[in-house]
């Protein structure tokens, strides 16, 4: 799952969540059931799980383009530099 097809799952998840609980408050209210509101919304929940999780080919449509090994070789790797931050201290 590439950057964009995440940011797509999570507003997808989101999307469906908050519509699955509108629908199981409405329901539930309406008929007066706690038990039918709990399973509307369980349901809603196994419906964005089965849309979100699996890696679905429209979560792949950016896919990244990695550096090949060769190519990465031929530049040099960035140094790490180390800073101390000691300070004198002065007497007075």
């Amino acid at each position: 799952m590439d950057w964009q097809g995440q940011k797509l799952a999570e507003q997808l998840m989101q999307i469906l969540l908050l519509i699955a609980a509108v629908v199981a408050v409405v329901v539930g209210y309406t008929i007066a059931s706690f038990r039918t509101m709990m399973l509307i919304y369980a349901g809603g929940v196994v419906l964005t799980t089965l849309i979100t999780v699996p890696n679905w080919p429209c979560f792949n449509r950016h896919p990244l383009k990695w550096l090949d090994p060769s190519e990465a070789e031929k530049h040099p790797k960035p140094q790490v530099v180390v800073v101390s931050s000691k300070k004198k201290s002065s007497k007075k």
